[in-house]
């Protein structure tokens, strides 16, 4: 950037700027339309008139001038900030390489957390440039690598700083688990007809029933049981799944919260009642066996025998979180897989190595496990979270088709 300045105005439009100042500002516009900024039309003629009357060779002067003319809205300044900074670099010996493609899709999801460039005159920092070329690096890393990784990135390696920003992101998704009808009637448009109603309707025609009020049944949420494995096979993916967990809790009228290594332990009231800081890194001492081993049919056989009954009663969405290495009987595992399943709506049973593309469900535990499944999906980043939050809000109202009803059905054929 060179210190020219503009010419004089003529009447009607500014001159352009001379050398290849207004070049480059041609150039820098397209940029900020190619990374999705919406510039207004007729931008870069405003920059050039308000170039004369400014000092182009101080750098803030320019910036705060761009950025008045060119930004429209506040959630656009921080993609600004980076695409200034990477186009109106020092000279070729000090510039930062800086990939901006991966900006335009940032742009679409939601806007870089980084904020506006603290510019200091060449008169107080003799070495601004370096220092320039060394925050146009930071700012860049910061602006949109960790969305963009982040998303495909696996839960296991996960720093503090994407664990907060993974937390953000899941607490934005919808989740929804459809209605359930209830064995209440209420007046409604429905098929069947209201016989107390019309009796009563119709006494004033002689007992002729003339109108034929109707009712249809009422319509509940459906409640959602959670069941998630802490045991020490799954320490690595327990931290980002508890966060998981807690957005889920909080964001269902009706939900049941349950972790289990080799015993049960439910945390659906600590999990409702504190904040997701307070909860995650205090909940490991208050479960006895956490990352302990894994037992996961007799675990399974104390929920239906101790809580099924006061959870289960109508028919909720249950997610059984876990990696299926279990250290307990596989045909226990299978019964009371099988009880679990007739007792709810939809058994999800999401599993962190599903995303690996070279894992088998080879162990005995997700061998017998596995014919009672109805959805088996992988959890291990947040791509899958997205995946699984469309697949819940798009459950059907009717059970799916499961290997008992197939069963029964072929012995009814064979007699």
């Amino acid at each position: 950037m060179s210190p020219n300045h503009v010419g004089s105005p003529s009447a009607d439009l500014p001159a352009p700027p001379s050398g290849h100042l207004f070049g480059n500002l041609i150039k820098f516009g397209r940029l900020l339309r190619d990374i999705g900024l919406d510039i207004p039309a007729g931008g870069m003629l405003a920059v050039s008139g308000a170039l004369a009357h400014i000092d182009i060779g101080h750098r803030l002067d320019f910036y705060h001038t761009l950025q008045t003319l060119l930004v429209r809205q506040a959630k656009d300044l921080p993609l600004f900030n980076v695409a200034f900074l990477a186009f109106w670099r020092p000279p070729r010996e000090k510039r930062s390489s800086i990939d901006l493609q991966p900006l335009r899709e940032q742009q679409r999801d939601a806007p870089p957390a980084v904020d506006p460039p603290h510019f200091q005159p060449p008169s107080q920092a003799p070495d601004a440039r370096e220092d320039l070329s060394l925050q146009v690096e930071e700012i860049a890393a910061l602006s949109y690598s960790a969305r963009r990784v982040s998303r495909a990135k696996d839960f296991a390696t996960f720093s503090d700083t994407e664990v907060t920003e993974a937390r953000e992101m899941m607490a934005a998704l919808t989740w929804t688990l459809g209605t359930r009808a209830t064995r209440r009637w209420q007046a409604g448009w429905g098929e069947t007809v209201d016989i107390r109603r019309a009796v009563r309707r119709n006494l004033m025609f002689g007992g002729e029933l003339i109108e034929l009020p109707k009712r249809r049944r009422r319509v509940h949420s459906r409640p959602l049981v959670l069941l998630c494995d802490i045991s020490g096979s799954m320490e690595r993916y327990s931290r980002m799944l508890l966060h998981f967990v807690h957005t889920l809790a909080r964001g269902f009228k009706q939900v049941e919260t349950f972790v289990f290594s080799t015993t049960l332990t439910r945390v659906t009231r600590r999990l409702a009642r504190r904040g997701v800081d307070d909860v995650v890194p205090t909940l490991p001492r208050h479960v006895p066996d956490w990352s302990g081993g894994t037992r996961i049919g007799e675990v399974l056989g104390r929920f239906n025998v101790d809580w099924a009954r006061r959870v289960m009663r109508h028919a909720p969405v249950v997610l059984l979180i876990s990696d299926g290495w279990d250290r307990g009987d596989p045909a226990r595992l299978a019964a009371e897989m099988a009880r679990l399943q007739r007792s709810c709506h939809r058994l999800v049973w999401l599993n962190p190595l599903l995303g690996s593309p070279r894992y088998r469900p080879l162990t005995r535990g997700m061998q017998a496990a596995l014919p009672w499944i109805d959805d088996f999906l992988p959890v291990h980043n947040l791509a899958s979270l997205d995946a699984l939050a469309d697949h819940l809000n798009r459950l059907p109202s009717h059970r799916p088709w499961r290997r008992q009803q197939a069963s029964m059905h072929r012995q009814g054929a064979s007699v």
